[in-house]
């Protein structure tokens, strides 16, 4: 942290937001979701919103960068490791931002359990874990089904963003996103993030490597019911990949992401 202007940095860049004095400090915490969802957006944020939703969020650099420019929209972020939610919410408390909750949760099971239809605006994926070794590669986020899950969770026209430095994940998205969403490839950095949107890019550009992004618009021509029709016949992501990218891999898994 620099003294003289409360602004933290994460590999030479600044995290997004100043650290406000304590009495201005938020609650971003969600310690414990209920035992059943749906979740009623109004009730956790106490008032009627745009939901984005940020899916395995690490330290929450996306997060905290998009709520504090759109303080009219609210974020909910999610990870599996606890370590990471600890350190988003700490940042989050620290920027006084109401519009932000953080949650450890695995994404599957929210989006099946937590998330009502058609309630969301937005749904980011930066930087999901490829899993290398075969036994764990039932885990992959961006699979068939998950993707149905996200459709369902959109509303219409709703907005999906995604993003990996794994060349053989990217070719599988390119694939495979187009079947529930109007998807195209998004070239170069993020104009409003154009040192990158999350503590994986930033290192992973250091290194040198490829970064794929992408967005897409929910297709309302399907429905439900036709997603996950198309969900079951779809092929999971069975890629067997190595190179560069593995050791930061290794680094998310651990939870060393502060």
């Amino acid at each position: 942290m620099n003294p003289e202007n409360d602004v933290e940095y994460e590999a030479g860049v600044p995290i997004p937001g100043r650290i406000l004095p304590p009495e201005q400090w938020a609650r971003t915490a969600v310690k414990r979701l209920p035992p059943e969802g749906p979740l009623d957006w109004s009730a956790v944020f106490g008032r009627s919103a745009p939901i984005v939703l940020d899916l395995g969020c690490g330290n929450g650099r996306f997060t905290l960068q998009s709520a504090l420019a759109r303080p009219d929209v609210d974020h909910f972020a999610i990870d599996l490791l606890p370590v990471v939610i600890r350190y988003a919410t700490r940042r989050g408390n620290q920027r006084g931002l109401w519009n932000v909750r953080f949650a450890v949760k695995d994404a599957q099971t929210f989006l099946s359990r937590y998330v009502p239809p058609a309630s969301v605006a937005e749904i980011h994926l930066y930087h999901p874990q490829p899993y290398h070794d075969p036994r764990q590669a039932d885990r992959r986020l961006v699979t068939p089904l998950v993707l149905a899950q996200i459709h369902a969770a959109l509303e219409p026209g709703g907005l999906v963003v995604v993003q990996t430095d794994n060349p053989d994940y990217w070719t599988y998205m390119v694939a495979t996103l187009p079947s529930f969403f109007h998807f195209q490839e998004h070239p170069g950095p993020w104009p409003d993030a154009p040192e990158g949107r999350s503590r994986r890019e930033i290192l992973a550009r250091a290194r040198g490597l490829v970064i794929f992004r992408g967005l897409g618009r929910r297709r309302d021509d399907l429905t439900i019911a036709q997603a996950r029709a198309a969900a079951a016949v779809l092929a999971p992501p069975a890629f067997k990949s190595r190179g560069p990218w593995c050791e930061l891999d290794r680094i998310e898994a651990s939870g060393d992401r502060e």
